[in-house]
């Protein structure tokens, strides 16, 4: 396999998250309408918490772990970011 055959594959997964990416989105529209609603907060340690440690299980490829859990750390940092945003609150405020 060629540099540009890998990289066509890589294109093609790229589409796959970006879709994925945007369906998670569509979730934490959801959680934020949810905790604006009811009056929860943004921030929920223990389940990001236990969300990172789901995935280090799911992560097979030990080489991969830290790379796949420092991706999954900035998507729970943006979502959060997002939430905030819905939410009208200021990031710098809420997270500290």
């Amino acid at each position: 396999m060629d540099l540009q055959d890998i990289r066509r594959q890589i294109d093609a997964v790229d589409k796959e998250l970006v879709s994925c990416l945007e369906k998670r989105m569509d979730l934490v529209s959801q959680v934020a309408a949810y905790k604006k609603a009811s009056g929860k907060a943004v921030l929920d340690s223990k389940r990001e918490e236990l969300l990172l440690q789901r995935i280090a299980e799911l992560t097979a490829n030990n080489a991969y772990r830290s790379a796949v859990l420092a991706t999954f750390t900035d998507i729970l940092k943006h979502s959060r970011e997002y939430q905030m945003k819905v939410l009208g609150e200021d990031a710098d405020e809420s997270l500290s």
